[in-house]
């Protein structure tokens, strides 16, 4: 990532081994990495307001609420937010019409950590 600043990502995932693969993963990459394996975690994180580059999110999480839910407002905070969706239903995040799809990129799951790099980097240029 050379000498730039460090990049803030919040990754949102219910499923313990994938947050940890993906946590430790764009750690190594030098990233700056925010965790919630929940809505209710990521809404406490998003409140605290931190700097924030990128969010990873899962479509659909415990509870009822999808990445949509999450990042509809995160948006409304942070306009120039961007956000990545995961999910094995990339269909279904099509299905929510929400106005998110128009600035979010959706990776279906399963994805390789290159492809998920080279979105990154497109995304955080």
């Amino acid at each position: 990532m050379g000498h730039s600043v460090k990049k803030t990502v919040l990754v949102v995932e219910d499923e313990p081994l994938i947050l940890m693969l993906l946590v430790d993963y764009l750690s190594g990459e030098g990233y700056h990495v925010l965790q919630a394996d929940s809505a209710d975690a990521a809404f406490l994180i998003l409140a605290g307001r931190p700097r924030l580059d990128l969010l990873i999110t899962d479509y659909r999480l415990p509870g009822g609420v999808s990445g949509v839910k999450i990042a509809e407002p995160a948006l409304k905070l942070r306009p120039d937010l961007n956000v990545i969706f995961i999910s094995g239903y990339a269909t279904e995040i099509f299905e929510t019409g929400s106005d998110v799809l128009d600035k979010a990129t959706v990776l279906g799951k399963p994805f390789s950590m290159d492809t998920l790099k080279r979105t990154m980097e497109t995304l955080l240029r």
